[in-house]
């Protein structure tokens, strides 16, 4: 399993952006909602899910979006199940650590 991650580092922020490699590149609409697996946002590093779990754990905020890699986040307990959105059945979640 890997994912297209990209890392932000703005002053002691450091945001993390995955998605799974099934729907990096891929557009989902629903209603208003819309998701995109877009390259200038997700980046174009393809990382072992080890490699991204490691960054997830040290990231302040995080982005993310597939099945797997939100899987992996609620296992983690980063992520709430309940706050999951999903358009076309694709999960997308978000976390902020305060």
């Amino acid at each position: 399993m890997k994912f297209y991650v990209k890392v932000y580092k703005v002053q002691s922020e450091l945001m993390v952006a995955a998605c799974d490699e099934e729907v990096y590149g891929k557009c989902y609409e629903e209603g208003e909602l819309v998701l995109r697996g877009e390259k200038k946002f997700y980046g174009d590093d393809l990382m072992s899910k080890k490699g991204t779990l490691r960054l997830l754990r040290q990231a302040t905020i995080a982005n993310l979006l597939g099945n797997s890699i939100v899987g992996e986040g609620i296992k983690m307990g980063i992520i709430d199940p309940r706050n999951v959105i999903r358009v076309k059945g694709v999960p997308h979640a978000q976390m902020v650590r305060m």
